[in-house]
């Protein structure tokens, strides 16, 4: 017996000191088999027909690893649409299998900068892969053409380079940039597009002092979800998320910022202190968005842009408080690359986009 454990201890060895030895041979060709599907991915074909929520950015202004800035991506039928993009968004929709050459349009809840600052590269990405001829529509309340310009202008030389370099064919000029498109709301609410069985509409939320501000409502074959966008508790939000089947809704839990406020007091940072005091008023806590859900009687709530970082395994439990007593249905803390499935067949189901994590 203890010949044969000897003789597999010394296989083992042997087999163990050839993979190292022919280590770079073999990470060579996983590589090569990772590049082939990486680059021959598309989520969107794999789909079935429906609705569907893909987390590309789950974070906030705070620093967090795990987290990219805000960013929803809805797809309905094999139209992608982006609401909010925040820093990393377009890498996150990369590694999702969301090529950026297939978004149609996107979609802006209001300008604070965590919402934006990744919209330059999502557009450079859009434009190249998809040797665009028309700029990316970008559509939004009353100030998004300011925001277009300003980004157009911003990225206008990079975009000289790109086409000097690879060529009017492969990077057409005329598909540069931002296209505008302002919405503003009669009586608080209005849709913003109707076409291919897909309908969206706008409506205002509180977000004071940001305005205009606003959240959506994706309507397709029977299924819906709403998009709450950065609120404080709104009935707006109640009343248009009515009998959907999701509702994405942002949260903050003033238990644990309130950690962070003693701590940079303590540090002497009275500036900062004051900054974390002052979000409290115009998010809401995931306690409130259990009780929007369950006011609005939907199927499951999922919360986003997560305030503070939860940056230790166990805070799920303290960040969530005592919101799964107030809602019925499904609840959980989105993480970047979720995916949210709603067929038109019917039912729901969960699933993480581009491996673990």
């Amino acid at each position: 017996m203890k010949r044969w454990l000897g003789l597999g201890a010394l296989i083992l060895l042997l087999a163990g000191f050839t993979a190292f030895l022919l280590r770079d041979r073999i990470a060579l060709s996983l590589y090569q088999r990772g590049a082939e599907r990486a680059m021959a991915a598309d989520t969107i074909e794999t789909l079935p027909d429906g609705l569907h929520a893909a987390f590309c950015g789950t974070g906030s202004p705070m620093p967090d690893p795990g987290r990219a800035g805000p960013c929803l991506a809805v797809i309905a039928g094999k139209r992608l649409i982006i609401v909010d993009a925040g820093e990393g968004a377009a890498r996150n929709l990369g590694l999702m299998g969301l090529p950026a050459a297939r978004i149609e349009r996107v979609l802006l809840t209001h300008f604070h900068s965590d919402h934006i600052d990744g919209l330059g590269p999502l557009a450079m990405q859009r434009w190249v892969g998809a040797a665009a001829t028309q700029p990316l529509i970008l559509q939004g309340p009353v100030g998004v053409g300011e925001l277009a310009a300003g980004f157009n202008a911003a990225y206008r030389q990079d975009s000289t380079y790109r086409t000097a370099h690879h060529g009017a064919a492969l990077v057409p000029p005329s598909g540069f940039g931002f296209s505008p498109r302002a919405f503003a709301l009669r009586d608080g609410r209005g849709v913003v597009l109707d076409e291919g069985g897909l309908k969206i509409t706008a409506f205002d939320v509180r977000h004071d002092p940001v305005h205009p501000a606003v959240g959506y409502r994706f309507d397709y074959k029977g299924r819906c979800l709403t998009v709450s966008g950065d609120t404080a508790p709104s009935d707006a939000v109640v009343q248009m998320a009515k009998g959907c089947d999701l509702l994405v809704h942002e949260a903050l839990q003033p238990r644990l910022t309130r950690v962070l406020v003693n701590a940079a007091d303590g540090a002497g940072n009275k500036g900062l202190a004051q900054l974390l005091r002052d979000i409290e008023d115009y998010h809401t806590t995931p306690e409130q968005a259990a009780e929007t859900a369950q006011k609005a009687g939907v199927k499951a709530l999922a919360l986003t842009h997560i305030v503070p970082p939860l940056r230790l395994p166990g805070l799920e439990g303290a960040f969530l408080g005592d919101a799964p007593d107030r809602f019925d249905g499904r609840l959980w803390i989105a993480n970047d690359r979720d995916l949210v499935s709603l067929p038109a067949a019917g039912g729901m189901t969960q699933s993480t986009l581009g491996g673990t994590r």
